[in-house]
């Protein structure tokens, strides 16, 4: 970008944040997620810091979230309320180290670790030792009285004492220390400074008594626990059992460290981050931060990340202040599911059915912990629906093993230089004009030799869910189709070791595990094999479904027995199996009607392959009726075989979450399909009741 570009860029970002900040903060409204305000703001830090001379005062790097409302006494801070720089990766937070260390290089650095509540921050003052005032941030120099709320949470002393007997006898300093704070908070002004939040448990059991009244859930426990704090009447603050958690202590007594403070904030009678610890280099916050990643599900509250300190409270000092945040201290910020980035181009896709899908591609970003560059746009009518254009900025969504997809576009933030998306006509490989089916919004290729088309059925048919051919992977399927060693998915079985040696990358050795693999996959259960085949509108459930239902009517045991049986079946037939429509059992009926289809199960037929047939008993079928949704990562499953023993017990598998799920299973980071589960009052089940439930 040019200066001027980049100049337009900082203003047109600093316009959109403040606009959502005001609606997050002081309206608690919210119209994007936090994970995208975060990566707005991100962009905007990281432009400012390489081009300084276009930082200005108003911008929403150099002032703390949103203003006080007007429904409370306003009180001004002694000390301003600061908020933290966020970093999203270690490389970044790394670059922030190596900051931190060039302006103050004599620095002591060793870092405390704690955990990142997602709350909203508090200060709490005493007077004498007793709590006298209680004051939200605001726009951290002004705040919002709201003491006869906060007396209303147990978790605030309302009186403080020095508990002596938490204090280990060897350690005299941490008693000298909390000795000399007690004696000055008992004589004058004393600041604590923490996060009020809401536990997971309590806002569910708040959504589930609204949904009961049939009133509307609320989004998510930081916004209600803010809510919850601002109301006039303090008997409906006490109603929503808040938390208070103790971070700082402001006030300057001779504490020498941050580790310092929250030990004796613990001292004193408040509750503290019982995971906090320090770490004596990068290398040991990077564990730390690994660790709470990984527990972070299992915790009461919800967090998005560590905050790290500079432990040394001199050298904290020392870094002072860069606009809003202080220089000692940083967010490092756990993986978001969404962010923002910019579509550089859009490029069509030719699937295995003949699909032609639009795919963005994207200004590398990193989401969940992946580096994203595509993303679906499914089809045209998407693309009009978004009023997306290349060029634009937008917010990518990714979660769990979901495709990553453009789910909103920001128009406010164009240059002129945007460009429209026009569809192709043609197949941009094999050149046949495109059809558009009654009823579907997708353009098909229809040639059924167009060679995208083939190596998406090659794909496809090697793939986990079907053949499970591994070793076999796209970049493989390509030379051998390329060099015509295959011309279908039947050609795969008769390939032999003197085929694959010609082959970059291959050796004697790998040219014969390839074979055994090949050769290990001909005996494939019944359903594995109708989804491998890569009918039209046939997914794993409905591949199951047909399975079920066709085996009962002929032992399947070969190919020509599956296409037998289905010579048989009709549309009205398939139709009143559950969850079959029109459309669907309309192309299962032609798939095998279709003479490339016929000679294909002829061919696999010649090949060897042979079919297992489903034989389970209704005693056996326990979950038959009940529709299960999986999101997480499981300790004793992978997804696949949670999805196959599910199925196998007579139950269906769904990618998303609706009212009519039964159980959401939820394993450890799960994505959005946890929130919507809670949202809309579905059955939520971790890995052990999922167990339960499988072998009762």
């Amino acid at each position: 970008m040019t200066k001027k570009e980049v100049k337009q860029r900082i203003e047109q970002l600093k316009k959109l944040i403040n606009y959502h900040r005001y609606l997050y903060h002081v309206l608690n409204k919210q119209e994007i997620s936090e994970a995208v305000l975060d990566s707005l703001k991100h962009e905007l830090y990281l432009l400012e810091q390489q081009y300084p001379e276009f930082i200005t005062k108003d911008s929403p790097t150099q002032r703390v979230e949103g203003k006080a409302l007007d429904k409370f006494e306003k009180v001004k801070h002694k000390t301003r309320m600061l908020s933290l720089e966020d970093v999203f990766s270690l490389e970044e937070f790394r670059d922030w180290e190596n900051r931190i260390k060039k302006i103050y290089p004599k620095g002591k650095y060793e870092y405390f670790s704690e955990l990142k509540i997602d709350g909203f921050a508090i200060s709490l003052i005493y007077k004498n030792g007793v709590l006298e005032t209680a004051v939200t941030r605001g726009d951290g120099v002004v705040g919002e009285d709201v003491t006869n709320n906060v007396k209303t949470m147990e978790s605030v002393p309302l009186k403080l004492e020095l508990f002596e007997d938490l204090i280990e006898k060897s350690d005299k300093n941490l008693l000298q220390l909390s000795k000399k704070a007690f004696d000055f908070l008992s004589k004058g002004e004393f600041e604590v400074r923490g996060e009020i939040y809401m536990t997971k448990k309590v806002f569910e059991k708040i959504n589930q008594e609204r949904i009961a009244k049939g009133e509307p859930p609320y989004s998510n426990p930081r916004n209600t626990a803010a809510g919850s704090i601002r109301q006039l009447d303090p008997k409906l603050t006490a109603s929503r059992k808040l938390e208070f958690l103790a971070y700082a202590i402001p006030t300057d007594f001779g504490q020498k460290t941050h580790a310092d403070e929250h030990s004796i904030l613990k001292v004193l009678g408040f509750k503290t981050d019982k995971y906090a610890k320090v770490c004596k280099d990068a290398k040991e916050v990077e564990e730390f931060w690994k660790h709470i990643l990984k527990i972070r599900e299992r915790l009461p509250y919800q967090i998005d990340g560590v905050v790290v300190n500079v432990n040394d409270n001199y050298t904290f000092k020392k870094l002072g202040v860069a606009g809003k945040a202080p220089r000692g201290a940083i967010a490092f910020k756990f993986p978001a599911e969404e962010a923002t980035t910019i579509v550089e181009d859009i490029v069509v896709q030719v699937g295995r059915t003949g699909a032609i899908t639009p795919v963005a591609y994207l200004k590398p970003v990193s989401i969940g912990g992946a580096t994203i560059s595509r993303a679906s746009l499914h089809n045209e009518d998407e693309i009009r629906r978004l009023g997306l254009k290349i060029g634009d900025t937008v917010i990518v969504q990714r979660a769990g093993d979901v495709i990553p997809k453009v789910v909103k576009v920001f128009p406010e933030l164009r240059t002129g230089k945007e460009r429209e998306f026009k569809m192709l006509k043609k197949c941009p490989v094999c050149g046949a004009e495109l059809i558009k089916k009654p009823g579907e919004a997708i353009l098909r290729c229809p040639n059924k030799f167009c060679k995208a088309k083939n190596k998406e059925a090659l794909y496809h048919f090697v793939s986990k869910p079907a053949f499970n051919i591994v070793g076999l992977g796209e970049k493989i399927l390509d030379q051998l189709y390329e060099k015509e060693l295959i011309v279908d998915v039947a050609d795969i079985f008769s390939l032999k070791e003197g085929d694959l040696l010609p082959l970059e990358g291959f050796a004697e050795k790998s040219a014969k595990n390839l074979i055994e693999a090949i050769q290990n996959s001909k005996k494939i259960p019944l359903h594995r094999f109708i989804y491998a085949l890569g009918i039209m509108h046939v997914g794993e459930e409905t591949s199951f479904l047909l399975a079920d239902y066709i085996s009962k009517k002929k032992a399947i045991k070969k190919p020509t027995d599956l296409l037998d049986a289905f010579s048989k079946e009709t549309k009205e037939s398939l139709m009143e199996l559950h969850d079959i429509g029109e459309v669907v059992a309309k192309s299962i009926v032609d798939f095998f009607k279709d003479s490339y289809n016929i000679k294909l199960l002829k061919k696999l037929d010649n090949a060897g392959i042979i079919i297992e047939s489903p034989n389970f008993s209704e005693k056996e079928l326990k979950l038959k009726g009940k529709k299960f949704v999986l999101t997480g990562e499981l300790e004793h499953f992978t997804r696949d075989e949670a999805k196959e023993k599910i199925r196998e017990l007579g139950g269906e598998v769904s990618s998303s979450v609706s009212k009519k799920t039964d159980f959401v299973v939820v394993g450890k980071n799960p994505g959005s399909k946890y929130e919507k589960a809670k949202k809309i009052g579905v059955k939520i089940i971790n890995e052990n009741e999922f167990l339960k439930l499988l072998n009762q």
